[in-house]
């Protein structure tokens, strides 16, 4: 191990390891320094997205997804199974294999990049100096040209119900169960929330979600939240506004007292899940003599290049202004090591994607109409159903919409919103469309493949001007 680096990067996630590997990529001499541990004791790469989040949620829904499909729907296709049978730890098995296929070859990119992990606590000192202290061993001093903090965020606790990862569980925990709870409350319906409860709905559980807010999915566009929150509830998953969680006791059961519009409420579950958001993880981050600005609520300070008021020191990910999304993470992270080498790096934060892997998915970017409407902007409105599309119908999955917001006058868009069918792939023409600052007609002008899920981009984009071909207007 050297003690001296071009650049030192502290945390391990999409927005670290992206990074370093940029600069490794850009001749920098690289190393990161991360301290996660699998649940087996081992280090490992990728932060909370690979290990606990990101990676390990979307293999459970695809498992639960399949279940779902052999146990109701695969009949209708003429395909007879039988009875079938559950094995959630199998499902788990298959999670963790997933998990460690991806974090594996995160290690592989650093050992071709020549990037040196040291596996252990990393905190910033004065003067671009970093304290790392081995899991295994004593504190010692490295000296870095750049630094690079990267530390993530970790899930918020809420003292009316302390996690024990036994029956009250944050996301970690929800991810390890290993047999389906007969109920399953959760504290809180934002996108964490409705996938864990996704989950374990289609697995058999029945599932209350309780949510603080009046309004479901607040920063979603209304008209796709209504029409999500629809296809939720006819799955079976109940869905509570405006509910204050006040208190939790444990017995043969969980004992959840909330309040709402309707006064004192108790709700009785096997299993409780805490998704009430992520804080930026700074804990012991810096040594006292660092004078890092930071906010109340623990976010690092940055520009828009992510330098923070210490020259040669940046953050990006998690622990900064933003969502907490990995992409947005990444994206921050190569633009600091181009930055680094003197590049013109950027990152443009109005056309950063975001993405809810429920059935139906939700997915957006841009403006919604609440915020067009608020800002004066004067704008035009294209929608088109999934129902309308051949290729949803052929694959049983007719429900949502597209949403394509456009500005009245230069026609340039200025939000794209989808709920339903792979809506995490299609965000991705409406980001690049947004990206290069084209119009609906650019979009409606497009020959979009037939059929495809995404001629429902194409029809809402010719909606926006009132000819979508397969629509009554």
């Amino acid at each position: 191990m050297s003690s001296n680096y071009d650049v030192i990067v502290i945390g391990a996630g999409p927005a670290g390891y992206v990074g370093a590997i940029r600069c490794a990529q850009l001749g920098l001499r690289v190393g990161v320094i991360d301290e996660f541990v699998r649940k087996d004791g081992e280090p490992s790469l990728g932060g909370t997205c690979l290990n606990v989040g990101c990676i390990p949620s979307k293999a459970l829904l695809d498992s639960s997804d399949e279940y779902l499909k052999a146990e109701h729907e695969l009949a209708s296709h003429g395909i007879k199974v039988g009875s079938v049978e559950l094995d959630v730890p199998q499902m788990i098995k298959r999670k963790d294999k997933v998990v460690q296929d991806l974090t594996g070859g995160i290690k592989q990119l650093f050992k071709a990049n020549k990037i040196e992990w040291l596996q252990g606590h990393g905190k910033l000192l004065a003067d671009r100096k970093v304290e790392f202290t081995p899991h295994k061993g004593k504190a010692q001093t490295l000296d870095a040209e750049h630094v690079i903090l990267a530390t993530g965020s970790t899930p918020i606790d809420i003292g009316a119900a302390p996690v024990d990862q036994e029956q009250v569980l944050n996301s970690d925990g929800a991810l390890e169960l290993t047999e389906v709870p007969k109920r399953m409350g959760v504290i809180g319906a934002g996108v964490i929330g409705l996938e864990m409860g996704s989950v374990w709905n289609r697995l058999g559980s029945k599932v209350v979600l309780l949510e603080a807010q009046d309004t479901f999915l607040a920063a979603v566009d209304s008209q796709i939240a209504k029409e999500a929150r629809k296809q939720f509830e006819a799955q079976g998953m109940e869905i509570r506004l405006g509910c204050r969680v006040k208190d939790s006791r444990k017995g043969k059961t969980v004992s959840i007292h909330y309040e709402d519009t309707d006064g004192k409420q108790n709700l009785q579950v096997d299993k409780l899940v805490v998704s009430v958001g992520r804080r930026p993880h700074t804990d012991n981050l810096t040594h006292d003599d660092v004078d890092l600005l930071t906010d109340e609520r623990g976010y690092v300070h940055v520009n828009d290049y992510c330098e923070t008021n210490i020259p040669g020191v940046y953050a990006v990910g998690d622990v900064v202004r933003g969502p907490m999304l990995a992409h947005k993470g990444s994206e921050e992270g190569m633009m600091v090591a181009e930055r680094i080498v003197g590049q013109p790096g950027e990152v443009n934060y109005e056309t950063i994607p975001w993405v809810i892997y429920t059935d139906p998915e939700i997915a957006w970017v841009g403006k919604t109409e609440a915020s067009l409407k608020s800002a004066g902007t004067p704008y035009r409105t294209g929608t088109f159903g999934f129902a309308a599309t051949g290729r949803a119908r052929a694959m049983d999955k007719p429900v949502g919409m597209v949403k394509i917001m456009a500005h009245a006058e230069t026609d340039r868009i200025l939000g794209v919103h989808i709920v339903g069918p792979q809506a995490s792939e299609l965000i991705g023409e409406a980001v690049l469309a947004m990206e290069y600052a084209a119009s609906a007609e650019d979009l409606a002008r497009t020959i979009h493949a037939h059929p495809t899920l995404s001629e429902a981009v194409h029809e809402a984009a010719l909606a926006v001007d009132g000819r979508a071909i397969h629509k009554a207007n």
